[in-house]
């Protein structure tokens, strides 16, 4: 089977809720890191085969197939086409598969991966609870699938509580761990380690949801989210606006337009399993990568598991024998935020750029879905 090669990857900094992001309009804000990528590469924009966006919350101004609009709004010609997917918060890693398959099976050459979510200009939930405001519907899960399953929704707060109670991890072992994401990124900034991998939007290029003053006794003070439980807004990711991109090319193409790949996708993943607890499915996702690899977890030098809650990285350690020091190593979306669709790519940009700058071989990323999902990519740097 033909390889697939990462050229580069970039991302905008994560910016808060009603924070520095708060005036771009997403279609502009995914547009910006299509334009970096080409100004980046020095790839003719015109030789592109596909743009393949990931977005959450296809509405408002995320609707009418964002992927497209990001590319009439870029300097990309109109030639080039996109298509816009919705895996949950997998949705620009499914991006990278989805462009990285298309290279492997020889039928396009040049593909960029990517993704977008304002949370700020299009809420969460935004697609459900507006059409039910509007009297259009019941919502997205019929009597049928309520009664399989024992639910009248699929919730991932609820599924957050599971975990924590189905691996026995203390609201103490949660705050520890949101306290050493936001050290991590804290020191990661202050170092220059995210500088390969941020585009600058207007005057922003830092992440604004690290709280360089956090600490335990603050995260203890904060309500959980239901009563007796152990989630708190403090231990989960935060509500974010950004976009980032991938660009991915064949052999071929990488000689054509004398590019230097950063990395080779070395294994692409995808699993399900119980949508109720629905944010577990990483550990198994994870093993079913490995084997098929042909890899141990040992062989992997970094990880990063999308820290949605940080039950989710916990209970991935505990299962998968993995190293906590190899883990999220510049801190994670507790940190420096989730911006749903885009944060696939986003996590890949940071994987690639710190394998390059800590020496490393192995990468591997994964992301707990909506609905049970999770995606697995494996990658092996380059240069």
């Amino acid at each position: 089977m033909a390889e697939a090669y990462i050229v580069d990857a970039v991302r905008t900094a994560g910016g808060r809720r009603d924070g520095a992001l708060k005036d771009w309009h997403p279609v502009d804000l995914g547009a910006a890191v299509l334009n970096a990528l080409v100004d980046r590469t020095g790839v003719d924009p015109a030789a592109l085969d596909d743009v393949i966006v990931g977005c959450v919350s296809q509405i408002g101004e995320q609707s009418c197939h964002v992927g497209r609009n990001m590319v009439l709004a870029s300097k990309l010609p109109d030639s080039v086409p996109a298509v816009t997917i919705d895996r949950q918060c997998g949705s620009s890693q499914q991006s990278v598969h989805f462009a990285a398959q298309a290279i492997m099976s020889g039928t396009q050459d040049l593909v960029i991966a990517a993704g977008v979510e304002s949370m700020t200009r299009v809420p969460m939930g935004t697609t459900v609870f507006l059409a039910l405001q509007a009297g259009i519907g019941t919502g997205p899960w019929p009597k049928s699938v309520q009664k399989r399953f024992g639910v009248t929704e699929f919730t991932q707060f609820r599924g957050a509580e599971m975990m924590a109670k189905k691996y026995r991890l203390s609201r103490k072992k949660l705050d520890a761990f949101a306290l050493e994401s936001h050290r991590k990124a804290a020191a990661a900034t202050q170092a220059g380690a995210f500088d390969n991998e941020i585009v600058q939007i207007g005057d922003h290029r830092s992440d604004e949801g690290i709280r360089y003053d956090a600490s335990l006794e603050g995260l203890a003070g904060l309500k959980t989210l239901v009563p007796d439980g152990v989630i708190t807004a403090g231990n989960a990711s935060q509500i974010c606006d950004g976009a980032a991109a991938v660009l991915i090319a064949s052999e071929a193409a990488v000689k054509q337009h004398r590019l230097t790949p950063l990395a080779r996708i070395d294994q692409l993943t995808v699993t399900a399993g119980d949508p109720v607890i629905m944010l577990d499915e990483p550990i198994r996702a994870t093993a079913v990568a490995l084997e098929k690899a042909g890899r141990t977890i040992a062989d992997i030098d970094l990880y990063e598991v999308n820290e949605a809650f940080a039950p989710v990285p916990l209970a991935w350690l505990q299962q998968v024998g993995a190293d906590p020091d190899r883990l999220n190593v510049y801190g994670g979306a507790i940190a420096l935020g989730h911006p749903l669709g885009a944060s696939g790519a986003k996590l890949m940009a940071t994987l690639v750029h710190a394998l390059r700058s800590r020496g490393g071989r192995f990468g591997l990323q994964t992301m707990c879905e909506g609905g049970g999902i999770a995606n697995v990519t494996i990658i092996e740097r380059l240069s």
